[in-house]
Order: C-alpha cells, then structure tokens, then sequence
C-alpha cells in the first residue's frame, strides 16, 4: 500500500474518502494546516489524524462543526470542552453519547441535546433523568424519550401523557403501575 505524502492528492481523495488520511504519512497527519483542510472537508478525517491534532481544540471544534459525530475521534481533554460539545449536540443532540461523562450531567448541556433530539437523553446522567423539566422537554421533543426517563417520571401522568400525546404506542414505557391506571380507566370511560 502506497503512503501518500502529497498534500494536493490527499485533499482531493479525503473529500471522497475520510479515511484516506490513514493512509497519509504521518507527516500530514501531524500537519495541522492539512488536517484543517481535510476536516473542513469531512469531519470523520479527525479519526485518522495524529493524537496532538486529535487534542488540538481549533481542529476538533472545525471537525465537530463539519460533522458532529466527529467529537468521538476528540481528546478527552475536548469532549469535556463544553463549547465544543455544544456545537456538536445542537447539531444533532445523539453526540451526547461522546461527550465527558461530566458534562451528561451537566443540565444545560442535556436540555441543549434533548431539545434537539429527545432520545438524546439516553446519554444523560441518572440525575438529570430524574429531572421533570429535562424529561419533559424530552418527552416533547421525541414521546420514545420515556423509555430513558427514571422509574419516578415514567409514573408522572403529565410525563406519559405528554409521550403518549405523539404516539399511543410509547405507553409501553409509562410505568407498569400508571399502565394498569390508564388501562382502568380506559375500560371504565368505554363502558
């Protein structure tokens, strides 16, 4: 297999093929002027970049705007970086999931994610799944976000009934116990 050392070829090749930086030497990997580029180009080039460019804050947050799912190839250091986590999770709110385990429980940042895509809030700290207001934003962003809702919440009514509005079928996550409720009364109000 070919290394390429080219600054040019690679350019053109990684707007097809974000993996083609694999195949860089690691020269390019480790040029930060060409991993810009490449990652303006296609977010995912971050994988293939060096560990030090992988950590350098203005290449990941270039990534990360170019491609939110990129934040998983960031140093530990970056994805506890709260600004450029943000830009990731208002893009599409799923990058939680690669975000520091600090900032799942940060809430800002969770009603940022769940606002954007509510089943995001799988991604959140056990506390802010317990949080009403978290909850129902998610809740009303996406009904399936019941599912990661805490025991407590999946019994709260207006939680469900929320969930429930958008589609029956997320009942199945409402508590067994507000189940049984909702069943009783639906046969009652039948009769």
């Amino acid at each position: 297999m070919k290394i390429i050392t080219d600054k040019q070829e690679a350019l053109e090749l990684i707007k097809k093929e974000p993996s083609i930086l694999l195949l860089c030497s690691d020269e390019l990997k480790n040029d930060k002027d060409f991993v810009l580029e490449a990652v303006k180009q296609n977010g995912w080039a971050l994988e293939f970049a060096s560990e030090e460019l992988q950590a350098d804050r203005e290449v990941v947050l270039t990534a990360v705007k170019q491609n939110c799912r990129a934040l998983q190839y960031a140093s530990d250091k970056l994805k506890n970086d709260k600004e450029v986590v943000m830009v990731a999770v208002k893009q599409n709110g799923n990058a939680l999931d690669y975000a520091s385990e600090k900032l799942g429980a940060d809430k800002e940042m969770v009603l940022a994610a769940v606002m954007q895509n509510g089943t995001a809030l799988c991604y959140a700290s056990d506390e802010l799944r317990n949080d009403k207001e978290v909850v129902m934003v998610a809740v009303r962003q996406n009904g399936k976000a019941l599912e990661w809702a805490s025991d407590e919440l999946r019994n709260n009514i207006d939680i469900v009934l929320e969930a429930v509005r958008q589609d029956g079928w997320f009942l199945k996550y409402a508590s067994k116990d507000l189940q049984n409720a909702i069943e009783k009364f639906n046969e009652l109000t039948l009769k």
